[in-house]
Order: C-alpha cells, then sequence, then structure tokens
C-alpha cells in the first residue's frame, strides 16, 4: 500500500511539474503583459521606461528563464506578488481558498448523502415511481445551467418571497455565524442541487451492477435478510467507482464553482482565478492553478487510499491469499 502510494505521489508531482509549464506557456502567449497593461494608462510613461520595467522584472527574458524563475521562487516558499490586489499572492489565496473549500464541503456533503441514498433506494427498485420521478429530476439537473439556476433562485426566494439575501457574504463585515450561514444556503444548494443529480446517477448504476454480482445473487439466495446483503455484499462493492465520482467531485469543486462564485459575489478560487487571468497577473494565476490542480491530485491520492481500504487486493494490486 504505500509502496503505491509513493508511486502515485511522485507520478503526481511529475505531472504538476510540466502542467506548470504548459500553463506558464499559455498565460506568457496571451496578448499584453503585466507591465503593459500597468503603464498602459499612463501617457508619461516612455517606451525607454517600459524596457527598463520589463527588464527588472524579468518580462523580456524567454519563457524558459522565466519558469525556471517562478519554480526557484516556488521551491522557497515564496508565491510572488500579486499585483492587481497590491498585496502578496499567499494572503490573496488563503482567503479565496477557505471559502471555496468550505462551500464545496458543505456541498459535497449534502449532495453525498442525499445523492448515494436516492441511488440506492432507485436501484433496489427499479421503474418504479420514485426511480422515474428521480431519475427524470438527475436527467434535468445535469442539463439544467448553473446560472439558470441561480437566477431563478434568487427570483424566488430573494425578490418574491424575501427569505434569503441573493449575496453570498453579508454587507456587515461584523455579521454573526448564522447571518454568514444564512447568506451562504443558495450557492451551497445550488452546488448540491447539481452534484445530486450527478452522483444520483452514479450511484444507482454502481449499486445496480453490485446487485447482479455472483456473491449478491448466492447471498439472496440463501435468504439473508435485505439489509444484510445491501450493507454486506451490495454497497462495498459499489463503493469504489462510487469513490472515484466523488474524489473527482471534490477536487472540482475546490479548484472552484466559477459561475456560483460570480453569479453570487463570493470572492473564491473560480472567481479569483477568473479576474486573475483576465487581469493578466501571473503571479496569482499560477499559484491558483497549481493549487487547484494538487487539490485535484490530492482527492485521487486520497481515493486511492480509500480502495486499499475497501478492497484489500488493491494493496497488493493482485488478489487477495
Amino acid at each position: 500500500m504505500e509502496r503505491m502510494i509513493l508511486k502515485r505521489l511522485v507520478a503526481s508531482a511529475l505531472t504538476l511539474l510540466a502542467l506548470s509549464a504548459m500553463c506558464f506557456a499559455l498565460l506568457t502567449l496571451m496578448p499584453g503583459d503585466p507591465i503593459d497593461q500597468l503603464v498602459g494608462s499612463d501617457p508619461r510613461v516612455t517606451p525607454e521606461d517600459i524596457a527598463r520595467l520589463k527588464a527588472y522584472y524579468g518580462v523580456d527574458q524567454p519563457f524558459w528563464a522565466r519558469w525556471q524563475a517562478w519554480l526557484a521562487r516556488l521551491a522557497s516558499g515564496e508565491f510572488g506578488y500579486s499585483r492587481l490586489f497590491a498585496a502578496p499572492v499567499a494572503d490573496v489565496l488563503g482567503p479565496a481558498l477557505a471559502r471555496t473549500a468550505g462551500l464545496a464541503a458543505a456541498a459535497l456533503l449534502i449532495s453525498t448523502v442525499i445523492g448515494v441514498s436516492a441511488g440506492i433506494v432507485a436501484a433496489l427498485r427499479p421503474r418504479s415511481l420514485f426511480d422515474h420521478v428521480a431519475s427524470f429530476l438527475a436527467f434535468a439537473g445535469v442539463a439544467a445551467p448553473s446560472f439558470w439556476l441561480a437566477l431563478m433562485a434568487m427570483a424566488l426566494f430573494s425578490i418574491t418571497l424575501g427569505w434569503l439575501p441573493a449575496s453570498a457574504l453579508p454587507s456587515d463585515p461584523e455579521a454573526g455565524l448564522l447571518e454568514r450561514l444564512r447568506h451562504l444556503i443558495m450557492p451551497v444548494a445550488i452546488l448540491a442541487a447539481l452534484e445530486t443529480a450527478a452522483i444520483f446517477r452514479h450511484a444507482r448504476a454502481a449499486v445496480g451492477d453490485a446487485l447482479l454480482h455472483q456473491h449478491v445473487l448466492t447471498a439472496r439466495s440463501k435468504g439473508l435478510p435485505g439489509r444484510r446483503v445491501i450493507w454486506g455484499h451490495v454497497l462495498p462493492g459499489a463503493m469504489i467507482p462510487l469513490t472515484t465520482v466523488l474524489a473527482l467531485d471534490l477536487g472540482g469543486l475546490v479548484s472552484g464553482a466559477l459561475i456560483v462564485e460570480v453569479m453570487f459575489g463570493l470572492p473564491g478560487m473560480g472567481k479569483l482565478l477568473y479576474d486573475a487571468i483576465l487581469g493578466a497577473d501571473y503571479n496569482l494565476a499560477m499559484a491558483a492553478l497549481m493549487v487547484g490542480a494538487g487539490a485535484i491530485f490530492l482527492a485521487n491520492a486520497l481515493a486511492d487510499m480509500a480502495y486499499g481500504l475497501l478492497d484489500p487486493r488493491i494493496q497488493t494490486g493482485g488478489l487477495a491469499p
């Protein structure tokens, strides 16, 4: 098990290194650079000033030299300075990551409980009324755009009924915990609804497939109680594909739910990355991209560890003795 995790960590580190080079190259291919945007609005800046600034910040150097310099700063624990927010990147990135992580954790927890539970019930009762209704709602949830759901929720609960605020953050920075949680109800509900639809479909398919396994059919033919068959035979077989889905969802949510954050005015990872790319803030954009990619790799590594707990044969890469 330890050997498999070590191999996975090494492979993830190499992949992150290659990904950082690709992202840095794509950012440098964008029109303009930070110096152009910085001095573009000042008519008093001369071409000599621009050339001197580009040489000072290394903007005039080739891509590989700039990428290696960025790696050297990153290895020393220095993320650089955000030109867009006029603050160190770590100070800007920390609060945004905390907001998105909290939003993602709450949405994933709610969607996992509802989606997996509904998927199990639907798989145990195929072609029932519950199965048809839940499957229809799941397909509608997968097809519905998140911005449309956000607009409909705002129109109903904020404008028509007046129950919930339309922003994710209270206007008063000294607001209490309950008031902050009240502002997060709609963003969490929108993300949870979208994730529940996807998780339900995978849970129903995984449980339906596990019900056809030979050991499950044998257990049912022996007359074991239904609850014992489900908890002891069906769910362990269905949890491996579900773990993969949940790991991918967790990494994707932590990397930033851009549309939901923009719609509800939440300055999280998605909105931060969007603003950094538009503002040609290379230091902030690279840090946000690497944190998002790292979250996905970390979620996959946790899924690999869960595989070994769910199925001991995976620990040795072969069949258990």
